[in-house]
């Protein structure tokens, strides 16, 4: 502590004198009641301060408990808190797997769809194909079945599928081969052939005819078609009651005279100098060339058979009479076969085929 200052020295002053007072000591029972009193006032503080004491005592014990309840439910909400995050962690994660699991299943079946679609696609591409090459196969063996038989029927028939089976299919890619198909039905309907089966017919009723046609330099048989002439010429004389059998003698051996000599006009003269016994070869090798142009015409050598017809022709106009009926009517006969045959031709399905090889090329 610091020292208290000290004052100089000043000269006193001189005090006044009081009165002298005079101080009377307290009764004993006032002192007792002014103690009771003080006494009584502590009692009470010292009771107040007891009570705010255990009333303070009391509210932090309930801040305590509060503070104990708050952090105990700080605490569970914080364990829930975490269970629940480690619960929604664990659920991302699940979640997460069965995302990837889902788009490997996503990845699969798209992967399954292309290849399902790639397959389809192929399996309608190889129905197109067998379906092409099955009518290919079968309108090319339609047309040698034609070019076999001289009837374009088989050949139709096989057209007239085909247009049926692409229609059903109906595909795009088919359609140019319809197209074709009717093209060439269209032309082959407007062809005219001829009947193979009627030609054979007229060819075997020449072969039939040719040991009948009678040969240029027959003079026996001329004579012998005169003869009735002769008879009609020797009936159209008198009546018989008025020529005598003498007359009629006369008339026979003249007619018989005449017979004897008889003069014709040849204009081949290889048929003039044709030798009896050469006739039969004659008539053998016109039935041969007969033949060869029906072999011709059944295996569909038409140029062969046109031919022979021309050979068979000539040796009619060469070697046997022409005026003869019968000759006639075998060279009518004839050139009926030879211009019949100008269209035994089986018309070309050249469309169908262009567009049957395009349709197996894929183009």
């Amino acid at each position: 502590m610091n020292p208290e200052p000290v004052s100089p020295d000043i000269p006193e002053a001189p005090v006044p004198q009081a009165a002298p007072v005079a101080i009377t000591a307290p009764a004993d029972g006032a002192v007792d009641h002014a103690s009771k009193r003080w006494l009584a006032v502590l009692t009470v503080l010292a009771l107040s301060g007891v009570l705010g004491s255990v009333g303070v005592w009391q509210k932090l014990n309930n801040v305590q408990q509060q503070l104990a309840r708050q952090s105990a439910d700080s605490g569970e909400q914080a364990t829930q808190a975490r269970l629940t995050a480690k619960q929604a962690e664990e659920l991302a994660m699940e979640t997460a797997a069965k995302l990837s699991v889902t788009e490997a299943k996503l990845a699969e079946v798209a992967l399954q769809r292309t290849q399902l679609e790639e397959l389809m696609q192929s399996l309608s591409r190889s129905r197109d194909e067998n379906l092409v090459v099955d009518i290919d196969s079968g309108v090319r063996l339609a047309q040698q079945q034609a070019q076999l038989t001289g009837s374009i029927e088989p050949l139709l028939a096989a057209l007239k599928s085909a247009d049926a089976r692409v229609a059903r299919a109906a595909q795009p890619r088919l359609a140019q081969l319809q197209r074709a198909i009717g093209r060439d039905v269209a032309r082959i309907k407007g062809t005219a052939m001829a009947d193979t089966p009627a030609l054979l017919i007229k060819l075997d009723e020449l072969v039939n005819m040719a040991d009948d046609l009678p040969l240029a330099n027959a003079v026996g048989a001329a004579a012998a078609n005169a003869s009735p002439a002769g008879v009609v010429s020797s009936k159209r004389q008198p009546d018989e009651k008025v020529l005598s059998w003498w007359l009629r003698m006369g008339l026979a051996l003249r007619d018989e005279m005449r017979g004897l000599v008889r003069i014709r006009t040849i204009g081949d003269p290889e048929a003039a100098l044709l030798a009896p016994e050469q006739g039969f070869f004659v008539r053998e090798n016109l039935k041969l060339r007969l033949l060869n142009a029906r072999l011709g015409l059944l295996s569909r050598q038409t140029d062969s058979a046109r031919a022979d017809l021309a050979t068979v022709a000539q040796t009619l106009a060469r070697y046997f009479d022409g005026s003869s009926r019968k000759t006639q009517t075998a060279s009518a006969l004839l050139q009926q076969v030879q211009s019949q045959m100008r269209v035994l031709d089986v018309p070309r399905i050249d469309d169908t085929l262009a567009a049957l090889s395009t349709a197996v090329a894929g183009r």
